[in-house]
């Protein structure tokens, strides 16, 4: 999208939904499953490259993402929490891309289904390469996703305390909030009455228009512990 630095999409799939008692992400919805939508955003967004970290037996979310435009990570054995899962992402990225100082990589849910290309387009315009910070997008009070990173920030990762998520960057780094008119940077599908209120809402409908993706018929706990939230809304 920008050619002055290149963007990669981490999309953390590889939770166990066990508050949903089913794989969440192959819910169905409009005819498609969840997972499928919310990389369909992505890849309307621009983002160089999207990758997807799936637990390595999910043999039915890692065949959405290969039939998908995005790149498909297997883990050796299945991720204890999110931070783990972005790890892997962000060292297949670092050995497949080699990304420059001036890079990028940005960080949601994989149940974002309803997620608007134009609000990745937004995070990627604000980017300043030659003053790199955290990009945030907010609307209203809330703080959502996708987080953009700079890309030296992947290299910390792996370094966190055990106790400590990915939003721990948030407070060892400037951070800019970003607003967005758009409240699908807060949406994502945690648990059935999320799910309930995506299908019954004729409000909620998906922002893509890529007809040419292949149709199906009928990001866990720890992923939004790493959600970033404004002050008025900071978890403890």
């Amino acid at each position: 999208m920008n050619p002055s630095f290149s963007s990669y999409a981490v999309v953390p799939a590889a939770g166990h939904s066990r508050r949903m008692g089913q794989s969440k992400l192959l819910l169905p919805w409009q005819g498609r499953p969840l997972l499928e939508h919310t990389l369909r955003a992505w890849r309307q967004s621009g983002v160089t490259a999207i990758f997807v970290v799936v637990r390595p037996h999910d043999a039915k979310l890692a065949a959405i993402v290969r039939q998908s435009s995005a790149r498909l990570v297997l883990p050796p054995r299945d991720p204890r929490e999110m931070k783990e899962s972005v790890g892997y992402a962000l060292a297949t990225i670092a050995r497949q891309e080699r990304p420059s100082a001036a890079d990028v990589w940005l960080l949601a849910p994989a149940d974002m289904p309803t997620l608007n290309p134009a609000s990745v387009r937004h995070l990627l315009k604000a980017h300043r390469p030659e003053k790199p910070s955290i990009l945030v997008p907010q609307h209203g009070a809330k703080r959502g996703h996708p987080v953009l990173f700079p890309w030296p920030l992947a290299r910390e990762v792996g370094q966190l305390p055990a106790d400590q998520g990915v939003n721990a960057l948030l407070h060892r780094h400037p951070v800019r909030e970003i607003a967005s008119p758009d409240a699908s940077v807060l949406h994502d599908i945690d648990t059935p009455d999320d799910y309930q209120r995506l299908t019954a809402s004729p409000s909620h409908t998906a922002t893509h228009d890529d007809s040419s993706a292949p149709n199906h018929s009928p990001a866990s706990q720890a992923c939004r512990a790493a959600r970033p939230q404004s002050p008025k809304h900071r978890r403890p």
